[in-house]
């Protein structure tokens, strides 16, 4: 009787540069980052698990537990279907590029080695990748991805035309959750917990006062107004502030202030005028019949 043969773990390789940055199939993105197909490559290596240490420079910090727990298990039946992309830093010792779900969850699986394949990459390359990999892989909220273009901005010294041909989005894209980083962090949170939407946020944005931001954004909350609704809203604000507005009165005029102070002094109390230029008032105030007697003395009244 022959023994029974034990399943084959799968080992599928050659799947391209864009399958291999991935952690699942079913994430497999067509468009390959620039900045990861510029480091060149060597062939895949086999390598322990205890001589790879994370990416310092990985956005991401927090792992779904029980996603991780699901990835473990589908190792140990299928094993690793994608390698994970490394560094390497000396003899025996690599850094993560990309790949640290499959990382931690072949731990979690009991795997001693995982195939790799191995980069040349500096601080600056690893930053980098880690950074655009992590907006194009994650499902990130709206300022996370903001906060994520803003770091390629200032750590890696992009331009917005160069950072939109690295993340492959139009430079009007990148501005615009640029742009959200400008909001009141109260509305930023709330993005960010998604009590509010892109859509809402982007209509706020083009308040430029920061406390009908808020007002607006209160608005949004207490009657759930829909995009659409903000959008309105918005409009009708920016059409009331191009209204033409009465004359200011001059009330507080160079003039009228002087006059104010000569008739206090001639009085010896404060005094009130109010003017529109045309007409107006003069106010004496007195605080006793004492008081009054003295002013009209002085009107010889």
């Amino acid at each position: 009787m022959s023994a029974k043969k034990k399943p084959v773990k799968r080992n599928a390789l050659g799947r391209g540069l864009g399958a291999l940055l991935q952690d699942s199939p079913s994430n497999t993105d067509e468009k390959e980052t620039s900045i990861i197909a510029a480091v060149p490559a060597a062939n895949m290596n086999e390598i322990k698990l205890t001589e790879i240490e994370v990416n310092p420079f990985q956005p991401r910090t927090h792992f779904d537990q029980e996603a991780l727990a699901e990835l473990a298990e589908s190792i140990k039946v299928q094993g690793i279907i994608q390698p994970i992309t490394v560094r390497k830093l000396k003899a025996n010792q690599y850094q993560l590029i990309s790949g640290e779900r499959r990382f931690q969850a072949s731990k979690l699986a009991g795997l001693t080695a995982i195939p790799a394949y191995v980069r040349t990459a500096d601080d600056q390359q690893m930053l980098e990748m880690a950074l655009i990999e992590n907006i194009q892989r994650e499902n990130l909220n709206a300022i996370e991805i903001a906060l994520s273009y803003q770091r390629l901005l200032t750590e890696c010294e992009l331009k917005q035309e160069e950072l939109g041909d690295r993340v492959g989005k139009k430079r009007t894209t990148v501005n615009n959750y640029l742009r959200l980083l400008k909001l009141p962090p109260d509305i930023q949170l709330a993005l960010k917990e998604q009590k509010i939407s892109m859509g809402h946020a982007r209509a706020i944005i083009n308040i430029e006062n920061v406390a009908l931001q808020l007002e607006v954004f209160k608005k949004i909350i207490s009657e759930e107004l829909s995009v659409r609704k903000v959008e309105d809203l918005v409009r009708q604000l920016a059409a009331q502030k191009l209204e033409p507005k009465e004359k200011p009165t001059p009330s507080n005029s160079r003039e009228v202030v002087q006059l104010q102070s000569k008739l206090a002094s001639h009085f010896g109390t404060k005094v009130d005028v109010k003017s529109d230029g045309k007409k107006g008032e003069i106010k004496i105030p007195f605080v006793s019949i004492e008081d009054l007697n003295r002013i009209l003395e002085i009107l010889n009244l």
